[in-house]
């Protein structure tokens, strides 16, 4: 078991877990405002479950790569998508404001 630290709490998830599926369980907010409705569900297309990782997740594949490149994330920033990201070992998780979450103000940290 890996340690997952988001929105002030921490829980435990099986190496390898997916890191939104993880986070939805946990009853993490990762959605901000109507995207909470209209996300794609896991799929990697929508960009709004974006989310900074710290510590051990999955290396970035090409359908995350390619939708952080599109406006109005920028392929420069250091989100990662929570739906395409497995965690591998203890990682930390900040959401950012914005409808994808590719704002500059914290909307919640690993810790309150």
């Amino acid at each position: 078991m890996v340690k997952v630290q988001a929105q002030g709490k921490t829980f435990e998830c099986d190496r390898g877990a997916n890191l939104r599926e993880v986070l939805l369980k946990n009853g993490i907010d990762l959605y901000n405002g109507n995207a909470k409705v209209i996300n794609c569900h896991g799929f990697g297309t929508c960009g709004t479950c974006a989310v900074n990782v710290e510590g051990e997740g999955s290396e970035s594949q090409w359908r995350e790569k390619a939708r952080l490149s599109v406006p109005p994330h920028s392929s420069a920033s250091n989100r990662r998508l929570s739906c395409q990201t497995k965690v591998l070992g203890d990682i930390k998780v900040t959401k950012y404001d914005g409808f994808w979450g590719q704002g500059s103000e914290t909307v919640w940290k690993p810790q309150a």
